[in-house]
């Protein structure tokens, strides 16, 4: 059986202690990712590279952001995989900042968005999403809300 895979791509080497939700996440719920780091500013060419081939390697993308945030768009801009955007806390305007830049997205090219620093989350999203395809992956949602309820 085909696993699914997930390409997180983060914005800055500093955002990996935040990013490391998701692939914690993913790995409980037996989704294979992909990690690197590439600046939408700094790094443009890679970040192209990357979204040019996504839809052969990934059923979907994360990608973090802090400050300006652009990566997610630029990402979703460049492909039409599912973009889920993780806001990364910054110094000056403790990550409002890459939340609104990530959740105001032009129509026609949506960003799903969750919390500031929710790279955990953006984790369960996906894997909610995948489970329209990857049936399994409903089975271990349900496994992962039951033990919430008794923790």
């Amino acid at each position: 059986m085909k696993r699914p895979k997930v390409g997180i791509i983060m914005g800055s080497r500093s955002d990996e202690k935040t990013m490391a939700g998701s692939a914690e996440y993913l790995s409980e719920f037996g989704i294979d990712y992909e990690s690197i780091v590439a600046s939408a500013h700094r790094t443009p060419k890679k970040v192209k590279a990357f979204a040019a081939a996504a839809e052969r390697k990934f059923d979907l993308i994360i990608a973090g952001a802090g400050m300006a945030a652009h990566l997610p768009g630029v990402l979703a801009s460049f492909t039409t995989l599912p973009v889920i955007g993780v806001p990364i806390s910054g110094k000056s305007l403790g990550g409002f900042d890459s939340l609104y830049s990530i959740v105001q997205m032009p129509t026609g090219i949506p960003v799903a968005t969750v919390a500031i620093d929710g790279s955990k989350n953006a984790a369960i999203l996906a894997a909610e999403i995948l489970s329209l395809k990857y049936p399994y992956l409903k089975r271990r949602l349900k496994e992962f809300r039951k033990n919430l309820a008794g923790k």
